[in-house]
């Protein structure tokens, strides 16, 4: 299993060659979909997801993000399916990124332990500006200026893009890549062919460190590590941090940054609490910063919201899945 595990991270390095950032979640396994098309399906039967981020909110602008999702298992072909919508703007001009795409997943088994579970998305790009809210020189000056300014012939942009993505687990460890952005769609607003969305990687795992149930209270106590790097081109994000959760509450601690990279500390500590159920989980978390915009930003607020809904009895639901061991925030 580790040399499947090495090949798979050796190639998702080799295909890399990115340029940009996209944004990012804190509760990275709140949004299954958005880190990999691989996690479509696996659930018991269906499941619906909302996230929402507000990014530095002490700084000038608004950068929000927002994400909807929508899954469902189907276990007599082994995959899954999925639909993930996600919207982000930033600025005062409502810089605004759409992405609405289709996910498919197929669960392959290797042996009675392990399982590989590849995935793909297709989905649709759109870029756009509100130009009518932007502030020109010659609005704020009592006489103009000289020359005139006027605004530029911006044009909205809109183009398809594609994900594939693997992740392989058994009962305790997990691990996955996930390559983004494999069409580089257009992102210049003046039209230029040679200006486009660069790739994005993502490598992700973690294990159960300890695991505590009682089937007929439905009690559940576990600890669980978790790791997520990503990476464009010469800006990368590693999160590390760990779970807590005995029913039905969550706790966990993240730290955001690589030591010794840079001459910060990081980027951020991470604080989450959260309420899960058998149906519907809620999180909040609170990325509090450590790097030089300690005392600018004003930190980031992230919720989300997961329901699971299902029709099958509990001994069905054990025979129908074979779950990925990853926390849900």
């Amino acid at each position: 299993m580790r040399k499947i595990v090495y090949i798979l991270v050796f190639l998702s390095i080799c295909c890399v060659d990115s340029l940009g950032q996209d944004p990012t979640f804190s509760q990275f396994y709140a949004n299954k979909l958005y880190l990999s098309p691989a996690f479509a399906g696996a659930t018991e039967e269906y499941r619906l997801a909302l996230s929402y981020r507000n990014q530095w909110p002490s700084i000038t602008g608004i950068f929000n993000t927002y994400s909807f999702s929508f899954d469902m298992a189907m276990p007599s072909f082994n995959s899954g399916v999925g639909v993930l919508a996600t919207h982000d703007v930033a600025g005062s001009g409502d810089l605004s990124t759409t992405n609405i795409g289709m996910l498919y997943s197929y669960d392959i088994q290797i042996n009675q332990e392990w399982h590989v579970r590849p995935g793909v998305q297709l989905k649709f790009y759109y870029l756009g500006l509100d130009i009518q809210k932007l502030i020109f020189s010659s609005q704020i000056t009592g006489s103009g200026t000289s020359p005139a300014i006027y605004p530029p012939p911006f044009d909205n942009v809109a183009d398809i893009d594609f994900a594939s993505s693997a992740i392989i687990y058994n009962e305790t460890y997990w691990a996955g890549f996930t390559l983004d952005h494999m069409f580089t769609p257009k992102t210049s607003l003046y039209g230029e062919e040679k200006t486009t969305l660069p790739m994005k990687m993502n490598i992700f795992g973690g294990a159960q460190l300890y695991k505590k149930t009682r089937l007929r209270t439905q009690f559940q106590e576990v600890v669980s590590i978790a790791l997520n790097f990503q990476k464009q081109l010469k800006y990368y994000q590693t999160d590390v941090g760990l779970y807590y959760f005995k029913s039905p509450l969550i706790f966990g601690l993240w730290y955001r940054g690589i030591p010794f990279a840079t001459s910060q500390a990081g980027d951020a500590i991470i604080g989450l609490v959260g309420f899960k159920t058998n149906s519907v989980h809620i999180g909040y978390s609170y990325d509090f910063t450590i790097s030089n915009l300690l005392t600018t930003t004003g930190g980031s607020h992230e919720i989300s919201i997961i329901y699971e809904f299902n029709n099958l009895s509990v001994g069905r639901q054990r025979a129908r899945i074979r779950a990925i061991p990853c926390p849900e925030f």
